[in-house]
């Protein structure tokens, strides 16, 4: 235990010790001795509710899948449906209510827009989401699919001026679309300017006109007779106009743009949890000390970009003067949450009396919101909250009990750290079943704290297949899009956040868009989403976040959702519809597609996550299309093809020759690296290799059908390994 302090009944990891005492606590105006001690408290009292949770977890489970055998040959919809409600699985509603959260940011109760999603231990990741805030239109229409390839517009190396004419005429037309000018058109003004509190612009035929609705222009830059930037809102969301005829593109410009600047990613949402490798004490402080750097605005991030060294950092604040002529500060970075560990896993960083291991959301909870305390107390000039709120994203939870203890947790916490009540705020991700059935009941138990709600096809389809694993062979992975029970549970999580009063008060978010070379495809259909009623969703990088705003400027999300408030129906009964295939009669051809399909993606991801450290990936499909790739998706292809073993559509025999032949895919696709370590030559000694078998062959198993345990396990059998090899 050498590497471990003794801190009153507790054994802390040095390497969690010594950051917490020199890094984390000065200026929280709490003394290591309070902040531990608070610690045992907490670990203390809460871990024994914490573990009988996950173990009622256990007993559902093991009672769902005794009636699914005992009633496989006359399944009753509604016996099913009264057996969930017997064991509590289904719970009674409560009472209508309207959550009263209070201190929210605008960019979460007010603005909609785009979130991102980042591992929080990549310090150069978490500074470019942070900074993804704004984003230039030109680059990410030229850089990405979004502006065809045809009739000379190329990307090429250098720059193509025919695909640059394209970038603008699309970028014009948009100006024409959301600040349209009285019977004139933006791609023939040859020069704006501020007169009598209006944007007055000049045409090429000699022609003076202005804005449609002037209320849209809301300040700019430089001299208002020759602006360097004029600044505009549409829906509640901000863009520049940016004017510089010395700039290479903007001195081809008869108005002399050189970009349109967008208000892209409002929120970030700082990942701790599904896109990290964090597995011991090392891991999670690299977490928690970038964390803090964001926080106490200070963290960099130096790297190689051809033949230049970058530093990257926190972007500042951005600052126009107004019509009146006041100064208008709008914020340059994302809102930040930070999305904690759920409550199944536990970490070595810190163990309890009996040597066992703290459980690791109880952990997050308590140094995330240390750390986070450094803002509320203005520790940094780069503020991230004005309203004095710390926002927590709670995944994996299952039912309104386990809602209720983190809300216990985050009260005991807020006690512990001096903090006022409802101070931390709660995003509710509904992926779990049974969650998504009594959603109410969930957010009644956090209604004075709850600033997030949000859907999600991944995790949500993995313990769907759990759940049900004994009711049958489960439909193909793609078809699962369009199944019943989850159009079902996207329309119900709306219908039920709207009716218990989140809009003006929190965020209803949608799930990723997880191809993210595929800009075009996005934006032909995640704007679905916000008519949909959603006032934020996922995206992949900052370009797709400035592509994604694109579709809040179209539609007007308040709107959508007063109008959906009118027609709210109870969908229970249809997300209950269990997506198995009836009379599955497939080929071998599309058997072994499937099965392909699913083990290339779930060795590429594992390869990287346990012999490299690397939570999220862009992972080549079996078509080498990109896919984003987490332990949501992981768990999701991990538990498909244990359900299609478990029930006769493959054999043992099949999915291993599989796994084996796809590791060699895998392998092929990786040989550009150089730390990579192929799985194919010894199948045997490839850790990678044992992990993503053991997430197929015992998938049943593990609780919830996660990927989290073995995962772990296997990842400090990487780490030994390797640092044995390499002595």
């Amino acid at each position: 235990m050498k590497d471990y302090v003794q801190v009153g009944n507790l054994q802390v990891a040095s390497v969690l010790y010594e950051f917490v005492n020199t890094e984390a606590l000065p200026g929280s105006g709490l003394t290591s001795e309070q902040f531990w001690s608070n610690l045992e408290t907490l670990v203390t009292e809460l871990t024994p509710e914490n573990k009988a949770l996950l173990e009622r977890r256990k007993e559902i489970q093991t009672e769902i899948s005794t009636w699914h055998k005992e009633n496989k040959d006359n399944f009753s919809f509604d016996k099913y449906k009264s057996f969930l409600q017997q064991i509590g699985y289904l719970e009674p509603q409560v009472e209508d209510f309207k959550v009263s959260t209070q201190g929210v940011d605008d960019e979460i109760a007010h603005q909609a827009g785009p979130q991102l999603v980042v591992p929080v231990n990549n310090a150069r990741y978490a500074l470019n989401a942070a900074n993804a805030r704004w984003g230039s239109l030109y680059d990410a229409l030229y850089g990405t699919d979004a502006i065809p390839e045809e009739n000379g517009a190329e990307r090429g190396k250098g720059y193509n001026p025919v695909r640059g004419e394209k970038v603008i005429a699309f970028a014009k037309s948009f100006l024409d679309q959301v600040v349209p000018l009285i019977e004139a058109a933006h791609k023939d003004v040859e020069k704006y300017e501020i007169k009598n509190d209006k944007l007055i612009v000049l045409h090429s035929d000699g022609q003076v006109t202005e804005l449609q609705d002037a209320t849209k222009l809301v300040g700019y830059q430089g001299h208002p007779e020759d602006p360097s930037t004029i600044l505009l809102v549409n829906n509640g969301l901000h863009f520049e106009i940016q004017i510089d005829r010395n700039h290479p593109i903007g001195k081809s410009d008869q108005a002399g743009v050189k970009d349109i600047l967008m208000e892209s990613a409002l929120t970030t949402i700082m990942d701790c949890e599904d896109s990290v490798a964090a597995v011991d004490a090392e891991d999670k402080v690299e977490v928690y000390r970038n964390w803090l750097g964001l926080m106490k605005g200070n963290l960099t991030a130096t790297f190689s970009k051809g033949d230049k060294t970058v530093t990257r950092e926190l972007n500042t604040d951005r600052t126009y003067t107004t019509l009146s002529g006041n100064t208008l500060t709008l914020r340059g970075r994302s809102l930040m949450f930070v999305r904690n560990v759920g409550h199944l896993m536990t970490n070595n960083a810190v163990l309890l009396p009996n040597g066992e291991e703290v459980p690791e959301g109880i952990l997050d909870c308590m140094i995330t919101s240390l750390i986070a305390k450094h803002d509320l107390l203005e520790n940094s000039k780069l503020k991230n909250t004005t309203k004095g709120s710390i926002y927590i994203v709670k995944p994996k939870m299952h039912g309104s009990k386990e809602v209720a203890f983190s809300n216990k947790l985050f009260n005991r916490v807020e006690d512990l750290l001096g903090l006022e009540r409802n101070t931390l705020k709660i995003g509710v991700m509904d992926e779990e079943r049974r969650t998504s059935l009594n959603l109410k009941n969930c957010i009644d138990e956090v209604k004075e704290r709850v600033a997030f709600i949000n859907t999600g096809f991944l995790d949500r389809t993995g313990d769907e297949m759990h759940t049900s694993m004994e009711a049958g062979p489960m439909i193909r992975k793609n078809d699962m899009k369009s199944s019943t029970w989850l159009q079902s549970y996207e329309k119900s999580n709306v219908n039920v956040g709207l009716a218990c009063g989140l809009q003006g008060h929190a965020q209803i978010g949608k799930g990723m868009w997880a191809m993210p070379d595929l800009m075009a495809e996005m934006l032909a259909q995640k704007g679905s989403q916000l008519k949909a009623g959603a006032n934020t969703a996922w995206v992949p990088s900052p370009t797709a976040a400035t592509l994604h705003a694109l579709h809040y400027h179209e539609v007007k999300v308040p709107e959508v959702q007063n109008e959906l408030k009118k027609s709210i129906t109870d969908l229970q009964d249809k997300i209950l519809e269990i997506p198995v295939a009836l009379n599955a009669q497939w080929s071998t051809e599309e058997i072994q597609k499937e099965l392909d399909n699913n083990a290339q993606g779930i060795l590429g991801y594992v390869v990287r996550w346990v012999e490299q450290g690397v939570g999220c990936s862009k992972v080549p499909d079996i078509n080498n299309v990109g896919l984003m790739e987490d332990r949501a998706t992981l768990r999701i292809s991990s538990q498909h093809v244990a359900n299609w073993l478990h029930h006769g559509i493959c054999t043992e025999e099949q999915v291993l020759e599989t796994m084996k032949r796809m590791a060699a895919v895998v392998d092929e696709q990786n040989a550009g690296d150089p730390e990579y370590r192929p799985m194919a030559k010894d199948f045997d000694n490839s850790v990678a290799f044992q992990a993503a078998c053991e997430l197929v062959f015992k998938g049943i198993e593990q609780p919830s059908g996660y990927t989290e345990p073995i995962l772990h396990h296997r990842r400090i059998e990487a780490k030994q390994k390797f640092a044995t090899q390499a002595k």
